[in-house]
């Protein structure tokens, strides 16, 4: 006689992928990505792929250009915290910021989501967080990806990426025509924004201050300070751009001032740069004081209250600064392009 052999079939539910959450996300984030659409849009999330018309978005003769980043261990801060609202808007930033330094228009933007298992509140929030980062910078999210891997992430973990794709008119690219003399003008960050954040974690445990404590430099709980989004420049650089004079944009992310704007000069040109144009805001000063760090730490490792910088022709630096105000940007003169290579800081920074 046969044995008798009875089987339950297995799921991918019970393997720890639920396809039915999944699909209640799409579902729930289309509204959030219709806010974002542009001229240039041809379809809606669900697709196999995503179409866009650069013909329609009113480009003649066009060159692409990419980025892609991500957010960084700030993640951890909002994992902990609950805190997710913003990190969408990091991670747009991180791609978009550097696509506007090449002097392109940031079109399009896809992400990538990736977690254990899916917690579908957790995941909207993150994602209506991107879309309202590429309304905030006039690009569409066409697309993404989400990933539910189960014993690849702790519980509550995940990782995001973002990739943007913008253009711009053949012959219009940055940087270009930076002169001896140039002015060097910087808009204020709004904080941290998205790199150095291992070593500020490593600063807040120095401290003893957990993420809930008061914080030092404003109303806020430490840990929400901390998760203040990085500022988006794209449209008040665009404009600028579009005015004339601009030379070139430096976005000071990893490598702060030090490292970021001579990858925009010339061989053989540097900067000039005055400490004293610009007050280190609250948050700085006090990570320097925890860490016990000195002026050229800071100045290599965060963007020291300096989210981007532009390099213009000195007779339109005037109107370029008050364009940009007038777009509510905060604007330092900050210094000058020299014939010597590397950056030269006069001035005090702490």
């Amino acid at each position: 006689m046969a044995a008798d052999h009875c089987k339950n079939g297995l799921t991918y539910a019970d393997a720890g992928v639920d396809i039915d959450a999944g699909n209640a996300l799409v579902d729930r984030i289309k509204p959030a990505a219709k806010r974002t659409q542009r001229s240039g849009t041809m379809s809606g999330l669900g697709g196999f792929g995503a179409l866009f018309d650069l013909k329609s978005a009113g480009f003649v003769d066009p060159v692409l250009v990419a980025a892609t980043d991500g957010v960084g261990t700030k993640l951890r801060i909002a994992i902990d915290t609950g805190n997710v609202d913003g990190v969408g808007i990091d991670l747009v930033a991180m791609c978009v910021n550097d696509l506007v330094c090449q002097g392109a228009e940031p079109l399009f933007f896809l992400d990538y989501f990736a977690t254990g298992k899916l917690e579908l509140d957790q995941a909207a929030r993150i994602i209506e967080g991107i879309a309202e980062g590429c309304v905030r910078s006039g690009c569409a999210l066409i697309g993404g990806e989400t990933a539910e891997m189960p014993g690849m992430y702790p519980a509550g973990d995940f990782d995001l990426a973002g990739f943007a794709v913008g253009a711009m008119e053949r012959g219009t690219d940055l940087p270009a025509g930076v002169a001896v003399g140039d002015v060097l003008l910087g808009l204020a960050s709004d904080g941290v924004h998205s790199n150095g954040y291992s070593l500020v974690r490593r600063v807040v445990e120095r401290s003893g201050l957990g993420w809930g404590d008061a914080c030092p430099w404003s109303d806020a709980p430490l840990g929400t300070a901390l998760l203040t989004p990085t500022r988006l420049y794209v449209k008040q650089a665009l404009a600028a751009v579009r005015a004339g004079g601009v030379h070139a944009l430096a976005h000071i992310t990893g490598g702060g001032l030090t490292e970021n704007l001579p990858r925009v000069l010339p061989d053989g040109m540097g900067a000039a740069i005055d400490l004293d144009s610009w007050t280190l805001p609250p948050v700085f000063a006090w990570l320097a004081d925890q860490g016990g760090m000195d002026a050229g730490e800071m100045l290599k490792t965060f963007n020291s209250g300096v989210g981007m910088m532009l390099v213009v022709a000195p007779d339109q630096a005037r109107s370029l600064t008050a364009l940009l105000t007038d777009m509510g940007e905060t604007v330092y003169q900050m210094g000058h392009v020299t014939d010597t290579a590397g950056v030269a800081y006069t001035g005090n920074l702490l």
